[in-house]
């Protein structure tokens, strides 16, 4: 007989309790007791995000990009990056997106693509990331957030991606973003 208080997940994982052991405005920590899907007790932690990451690449009509660069608290270094930010419940990705590339590089496009989706560290997180491309780009205002030391660089496309090969932009979002890139816009 099953014991009706394990919550069924996919897999044949089953959640015993879930404890909330750290929460703050953008992540919620659980501690969860579980039986794997090999019947042992185990136990597993989970860190839910409270928003969706959003990646832009600009393109404008000579195929350059932008790259940001700025301090990364986590990683106590700087990182080459596609314009990135978060979007809180209540707004949609594409307003999000259209926010962070203006906050972040000063542009506003015209035309705007959902590019591709992708969860980041989902062995631990329910991260989920969506991208955009944006073309026809016309001048904003850069307005940056206290938290952020954003210097920005235009530069081709092509060379971004060869960036990336060569490891020095080693930002998950950004590297799938190029590399996708690479294989051809569509």
């Amino acid at each position: 007989m099953t014991d009706p208080y394990l919550a069924e997940k996919i897999g044949g994982w089953k959640t015993k309790t879930s404890k909330v052991v750290y929460e703050n405005p953008w992540i919620k920590v659980c501690h969860e007791e579980v039986v794997t899907p090999k019947g042992t007790d185990g136990i597993y932690g989970v860190v839910h995000f409270k928003n969706t990451a959003i990646g832009v690449l600009p393109i404008d009509e000579d195929g350059n990009t932008w790259l940001v660069k700025q301090s990364r608290y986590s990683l106590n270094q700087y990182t080459w990056e596609i314009p990135e930010g978060g979007c809180p419940q209540g707004e949609s990705p594409l307003e999000a997106a259209k926010r962070e590339l203006e906050e972040e590089v000063g542009l506003k496009a015209h035309h705007w693509q959902e590019f591709m989706r992708l969860h980041l560290s989902n062995s631990v997180t329910d991260e989920l990331c969506i991208v955009f491309i944006a073309r026809d780009l016309f001048v904003g205002q850069q307005q940056l957030e206290a938290s952020e030391d954003i210097e920005y660089q235009k530069i081709p496309l092509q060379d971004a991606i060869a960036m990336v090969m060569r490891g020095e932009i080693t930002d998950g979002i950004s590297v799938a973003a190029l590399l996708r890139a690479a294989q051809g816009l569509s």
